[in-house]
């Protein structure tokens, strides 16, 4: 993976997750609250999850702090989610600008909530990263479908086509 790669990955991941808060705006408030049982409560839940991930890992990269506050718990409403993940996306859209073809291979010790410590390169990291959030993102799709709305196509490939205007 090239830093091109990289930098083209987190931008299919951004288009991702902007077509889920697109989608996210127009629920009721009683929809997008709604515990459905899922692993994070519901929407909101998830959602959140997935900006506290993006955020974590981030942090990592930059060699900072973890979020004080875990799992997007501090973010009460959708229009805070979006504040956070757009901070997010700006400061990791500054950190790749800067990335080089030799820092993919360098190792940063990652020390989990749950105790221990492990290695892994930054190309590791931005693969997991991405994964992490699409994991989620398929989540949302069936919470969407449990309160009747038609979610966001979010696949890579619809992010190709729309990106070479081919979409569908």
């Amino acid at each position: 993976m090239t830093v091109a790669e990289v930098r083209e990955l987190f931008a299919y991941n951004a288009w991702a997750n902007r077509r889920f808060f697109a989608a996210l705006e127009s629920l009721s408030a009683e929809s997008y609250f709604r515990d459905l049982k899922s692993s994070h409560g519901g929407l909101h839940g998830t959602l959140c999850h997935i900006v506290w991930a993006e955020q974590l890992w981030l942090k990592r990269w930059l060699a900072q702090p973890n979020p004080p506050v875990p799992q997007g718990k501090d973010l009460a409403t959708l229009a805070a989610a979006r504040a956070r993940w757009e901070a997010i996306e700006a400061e990791r859209d500054a950190f790749l600008a800067g990335l080089t073809e030799r820092r993919l291979d360098e190792t940063v010790a990652v020390k989990p909530s749950a105790g221990g410590e492990y290695l892994h390169t930054f190309r590791e990291m931005f693969r997991h990263a991405v994964d992490h959030s699409s994991y989620h993102r398929g989540q949302l799709v069936t919470l969407l479908r449990q309160v009747g709305v038609t979610p966001p196509g979010t696949g890579l490939i619809a992010f190709y086509r729309e990106r070479h205007g081919r979409a569908t």
